[in-house]
């Protein structure tokens, strides 16, 4: 399974920014839809936290205290991709931003390479 981030930049604060993760590689037993799917994000000298997830087929989400209501997860099982929605940007929502791809809640599953996201004015 590969994962591919794309959408990262320099917003300002209150800005919007649409992160995308497209994956690949999947087999027909284990398709797409049937992993759960999550944003990670990692600031400089702090470690990697849970931001967003969507469950499989079932599209449950939940999100971290820190960004409930600001940001939404989605995902296209048809375009095997899935999106984070960042909206009211922070300049504490500073950091790299990771995509999963778990078949099992607990397992590493699988990792993007990481997209920027830095806001600042």
């Amino acid at each position: 399974v590969q994962l591919v981030e794309s959408g990262g930049g320099l917003m300002q604060p209150g800005g919007s920014l649409r992160l995308s993760c497209a994956a690949s590689g999947f087999t027909s037993g284990f398709p797409f839809s049937s992993y759960h799917m999550s944003w990670f994000r990692q600031a400089p000298g702090k470690e990697r936290e849970l931001v967003a997830r969507i469950t499989n087929a079932g599209g449950r989400t939940n999100y971290a205290d820190s960004v409930k209501g600001r940001f939404t997860i989605s995902r296209d099982n048809a375009r095997n991709t899935v999106f984070l929605q960042m909206n009211s940007l922070k300049a504490e929502d500073t950091a790299v931003y990771y995509c999963n791809a778990v078949l099992f809640l607990g397992s590493r599953g699988h990792w993007g390479q990481g997209t920027q996201v830095t806001v600042s004015s």
